[in-house]
């Protein structure tokens, strides 16, 4: 799914306007009906609403909505504040269209008066905002964040940017618990700087044209559960250990084997033909009783991984729990500069790869790299906002031609070809330690299976995510283990299937 920023939001209307054809108001109606729609599937008309409009088009929606609504015989009281302009013709109109309401002016004071069970529907300012809120409305909005209330937004919390939004206020920018955006989420819902914003958002289908939106070019996608399920590949009927892939997993140093065992089950739950792990010494019999179905391959480190390169396997993925000793950068060089493998690079590995950046240039293109931001930053450097980062991000792996996954929530897979895709998937409960040690793990045994980088690591970053959102809904999320997401895998892949099988017998018919 695109992410369109702000000029080809307003293109998008304006493309859909001129080309269905249908009118601004009524494509307005539009929006409002499927933001009605959200809210009667989950109130019912017991529970009071209050709508603040502004008199921009976002407050328009929130006019049509205060119709519907009412149409319905929810009870909705209505606000308005005026935001220094003409009201927009599409605002103006959907006023007409409730004249004989008694529509309130907005103030602090007047929120907080409003008893704590109403839900209160932000519908003051929408995408076309360019400069940070201030005045009277930013007391508004303070008052606003101040109250107990559920906040909905519409399309996006005001106050905030579209897309970046480093030098934008916290307190000039509506706290929702729900967001109800229109097509595809906004950029800055994904970014750390003030996604926290939107809370929850939930996409809406406001059937804006498929042929623009299909043309437009961005950098920008979310990756869709859709998308993920579309690249799985099923077994076939004569598949067997020697076909399904091998795996070599380099993991592992003293004190740090149980990162290696979880990357070692991890991989395993793909559906990996075979799993060889490469440890040093102090890590043999802890692997062989509890990762009975791999092999162990034996280095001659007591503590770490030393010495030489010298195996042969089509796939790599190593990082979990290696340490950052000096032996062990020494066989990494090797590997870097000798190994013809797809490869998965994670933590440590990472960390020793940042301390001789040169060695990027011995990579095969395409190898994937999975840091956290910090150890990102060990990589590149600081940044002073997301702007910079994505912008880093992206000249990273288009100079390297490599793959980038910078976990975190909405984790951004950047891509050689310069795009990036923020994943749909996941939840807090990932924040434990061990979790990217599974996720390494998945995607290097995706690799060995035979998926291409790209597939391997945009199905991965999913897989991984969708597997905690199902142990999520039997646990709570801060009790959540890294080897909780390996018990999730299972159930992802019979989704993966099902779709996949859906899919077939629609295109037979």
């Amino acid at each position: 799914m695109k992410i369109l920023h702000q000029s080809q939001i307003r293109e998008a209307d304006r493309q859909t306007i001129a080309n269905e054809p249908i009118s601004s108001i009524n494509l307005m109606e539009r929006a409002a009906m499927a933001c009605r729609d959200w809210i009667v599937k989950r109130y019912d008309n017991s529970q009071p609403f209050c709508i603040l409009c502004g008199t921009g088009n976002n407050g328009g929606d929130g006019l049509a909505l205060y119709r519907l609504l009412r149409d319905k015989n929810y009870s909705c009281s209505l606000f308005e504040f005026p935001l220094g302009q003409n009201s927009t013709k599409d605002y103006t109109q959907n006023r007409k269209r409730i004249n004989n309401t008694n529509i309130q002016n907005l103030s602090a004071e007047v929120l907080s008066s409003l008893p704590k069970e109403v839900i209160i529907i932000d519908g003051l300012l929408g995408t076309g905002l360019n400069r940070p809120v201030s005045g009277v409305l930013k007391k508004i909005i303070q008052a606003l964040n101040s109250l107990p209330n559920t906040v909905l937004s519409i399309d996006i919390p005001s106050g905030l940017f579209p897309e970046f939004n480093g030098e934008n206020a916290a307190d000039g920018i509506v706290q929702a618990q729900h967001t109800l955006s229109f097509h595809a989420p906004k950029l800055a819902f994904l970014l750390p700087e003030q996604g926290e914003k939107a809370g929850q958002f939930h996409l809406l289908d406001i059937k804006l044209s498929a042929s623009f939106i299909d043309e437009v070019e961005t950098p920008h996608h979310y990756l869709t559960s859709e998308m993920a399920k579309s690249r799985y590949l099923s077994s076939a009927k004569f598949d067997h250990k020697g076909t399904n892939g091998h795996l070599l997993l380099m993991a592992g140093s003293k004190g740090k084997m149980g990162a290696a065992t979880l990357a070692a089950k991890a991989a395993l739950r793909t559906g990996l033909g075979k799993l060889s792990i490469l440890t040093p010494q102090c890590g043999v019999e802890i692997l062989q009783n509890t990762v009975s179905e791999a092999m162990i391959e034996f280095n001659k480190g007591k503590d770490c991984l030393s010495g030489h390169y010298g195996l042969n396997h089509s796939a790599i993925s190593m990082g979990p729990g290696l340490g950052t000793h000096s032996e062990t950068q020494h066989f990494l060089n090797s590997v870097f500069t000798q190994s013809q493998a797809a490869m998965v690079i994670d933590a440590d590995a990472i960390n020793l790869l940042a301390a001789q950046p040169e060695l990027l240039k011995k990579l095969l293109p395409n190898s994937i790299l999975t840091p956290h931001p910090k150890e990102f930053e060990r990589l590149i450097g600081r940044w002073k906002d997301d702007q910079e980062k994505l912008e880093r991000l992206r000249d990273f792996v288009q100079n390297n031609q490599l793959i980038c996954i910078l976990k975190g929530a909405h984790t951004a897979i950047a891509l050689p070809d310069g795009n990036i895709w923020f994943n749909s998937s996941g939840n807090p409960g990932m924040a434990t330690a061990g979790s990217g040690d599974v996720l390494a793990g998945i995607i290097g045994g995706l690799l060995a299976k035979g998926y291409t980088p790209e597939s391997a690591a945009l199905m991965g970053v999913y897989a991984h995510g969708r597997a905690a959102d199902l142990q999520g809904q039997l646990l709570s999320y801060p009790f959540m283990l890294a080897s909780d997401i390996i018990n999730g895998l299972n159930e992802v892949w019979m989704e993966m299937e099902k779709f996949k099988l859906e899919i077939d017998s629609l295109s037979q018919k």
